[in-house]
């Protein structure tokens, strides 16, 4: 039984002898290290390494980028009439326009009721026409006096209260005339009309109500004009002049030209913002119209000229524990991050303030993938907004 144990142990031992002398074989055959030329490390390494990504290079350009200053507000009316009665005590008899309706000055909104109004203009016409005659008499009464004033017939008194009565009627004929324009007046009140071209956005009355003077039936964006008020810092109101141009923005993303028509002569004291009255140029177009709307929220961007700056495309820069870095790519392939200070978008570019220089070769797109000391395969063109292809295994690039 002891032989049976001892019997495995012997030939591992002698397996593991043979194994040794075939190793000190193998190393006897091989060069030594002293004896390996530093050339032929340099060109064994690379093959040994695999790259981590296959990547395009780009660098930072100079040119100009356009300053813009973002701003938030609301869509407002330039104007809004508050277009109301002119009588009171009449009832509404007919409407003629509704909500949204785009309107001409001087076309038809509401009618009123006229038989009260028609009624009181015969009997102001009937006045005119009694005190017409009666203004006749009391002339020819005065004449008669006059006629005989030197003579005797008619004492001074007497010949004063004709003279008198004559100047009375004429008054009470313009007294009378003056009631008739009035009841004219009515007449033509009972038919609202719009004051100016615009576009109606509300309508308060309703047909067989009877409103007092003054009640309001419809409000009017006047000539269907809109203005965005923008809100800025007192800071940045100093850098904003009348005429700039700018571009709002809808919630919706519909986009319209505007330019700076006015700045607040004051700054709320309680947030120390002023705001910034812009004309809308386009709300004549039908899609902006329909976009842009009174009350809306809106978005808007200054523009305040232009100024020289580096920019690299958009996809050479990784933002990562809340910094923005780029990756540079060295002589040996192997790419170092950068922390880099970013500015203005314009399009598809970046504004690269500080952190990176115009001679330094970045890696273009997937960055993302890359870190501190990679190897990496660069290609000489590839699509800037496209994900970028992993390197191939070791053999199929030895093909």
């Amino acid at each position: 039984m002891n032989h049976l144990t001892l019997k495995p142990l012997t030939l591992g031992l002698l397996a593991a002898a043979l194994m040794g002398l075939g190793a000190l074989g193998m190393w006897m055959a091989q060069p030594s290290a002293a004896q390996t030329t530093p050339a032929e490390v340099l060109n064994t390494a690379p093959s040994a390494a695999k790259p981590a990504l296959t990547v395009a290079l780009t660098q930072a350009r100079s040119g100009l980028l356009p300053i813009k200053l973002a701003a938030n507000g609301n869509v407002a009316a330039w104007q809004e009439a508050s277009i109301g009665t002119e009588v009171g005590g009449l009832r509404v008899a007919e409407l003629h326009a509704n909500v949204g309706d785009s309107v001409q000055k001087g076309q038809l909104l509401a009618s009123f009721a006229t038989d009260s109004v028609k009624a009181d203009v015969a009997l102001a016409r009937a006045a005119v026409a009694e005190a017409q005659a009666n203004a006749l008499e009391a002339a020819a009464n005065a004449e008669r006096a006059r006629a005989v004033q030197g003579s005797g017939a008619l004492s001074a008194q007497q010949i004063n209260q004709y003279l008198t009565q004559e100047q009375t009627a004429k008054a009470r004929v313009a007294s009378t005339q003056a009631q008739l324009d009035a009841q004219l007046l009515r007449l033509k009140q009972t038919q609202v009309l719009a004051p100016d071209n615009g576009i109606l956005s509300s309508r308060s009355a309703t047909v067989g109500a009877v409103l007092g003077a003054g009640s309001e039936l419809f409000k009017l964006i006047r000539q269907g004009r809109l203005e965005w008020r923008g809100e800025v810092t007192s800071a940045e109101l100093g850098r904003i002049r009348v005429g700039t141009a700018v571009l709002v923005t809808a919630p919706g993303g519909a986009q319209t030209k505007g330019r700076v028509r006015m700045l607040a002569p004051t700054v709320d004291a309680a947030s120390r913002n002023g705001l910034v009255y812009v004309d809308l140029l386009e709300t004549g177009k039908a899609a902006t119209a329909q976009a842009f709307k009174p009350g809306m929220f809106a978005r808007g961007e200054f523009e305040l000229g232009q100024s020289a700056a580096l920019s690299v495309p958009q996809t050479a820069v990784v933002v990562r524990d809340g910094f923005s870095t780029v990756y540079r790519v060295g002589a040996d392939h192997r790419v170092s991050q950068l922390k880099v200070q970013t500015g203005r978008v314009q399009g598809d570019a970046i504004e690269i303030q500080s952190g990176v220089k115009p001679e330094d070769q970045l890696v273009a797109s997937g960055g993302s993938f890359l870190s501190e000391g990679d190897l990496v395969r660069v290609v000489e063109s590839s699509k800037p907004n496209s994900a970028p292809a992993q390197a191939a295994p070791a053999q199929e690039a030895s093909k």
